[in-house]
């Protein structure tokens, strides 16, 4: 069971690194396409930016989180938001469908869906913070970033395991 807790908090640890990358980046840049996915050893970066800016941008946002700035690992642009919302969604309508016959349980599971979305925002953001995030990234260190296939980059990091 260690070893499962230990690669949950690395992979963690890599997903407040690549928010705050992103972050950076988005800052850097204003809007662009750009989407990531943290693992155990680092994450996947797909953005139109060098390997070198990548790198540059990973490391001054673990500088900054290092600093203090444990805001930069949660952000609305998450998968973990769509998620939430997929799953209250869904759990409202199957609620409200499942909750006897009527000409307005369509209607109803419409409106119920719709709230559990409004409700998933802030929702998905506590999710972030304590459960799919961790701002604790005192051991890591970035390494580098390769291309791995066009806009798709690999940005190695060490220390999430320890």
């Amino acid at each position: 069971m260690l070893g499962l807790t230990r690669l949950a908090t690395a992979i963690r640890r890599n997903h407040a690194l690549e928010h705050a990358t992103v972050a950076v980046l988005l800052a850097k840049h204003g809007p662009m396409r750009i989407a990531g996915r943290a693992s155990h050893n680092g994450f996947l970066l797909y953005a139109d930016v060098t390997p070198e800016e990548v790198t540059d941008c990973a490391r001054e946002a673990l500088r900054r989180m290092q600093s203090g700035q444990a805001s930069l690992a949660v952000t609305p642009l998450c998968g973990t938001n769509i998620a939430m919302a997929g799953l209250l969604a869904a759990s409202a309508a199957t609620a409200v469908l499942s909750s006897g016959r009527g000409g307005s349980r369509f209607a109803n599971a419409f409106v119920a869906s719709m709230f559990a979305v409004i409700a998933s925002q802030p929702l998905g953001l506590l999710m972030q913070e304590h459960v799919t995030t961790s701002p604790d990234l005192a051991p890591v260190e970035v390494l580098s970033t390769r291309i791995l296939r066009g806009n798709l980059k690999k940005v190695q990091t060490s220390g999430a395991l320890s």
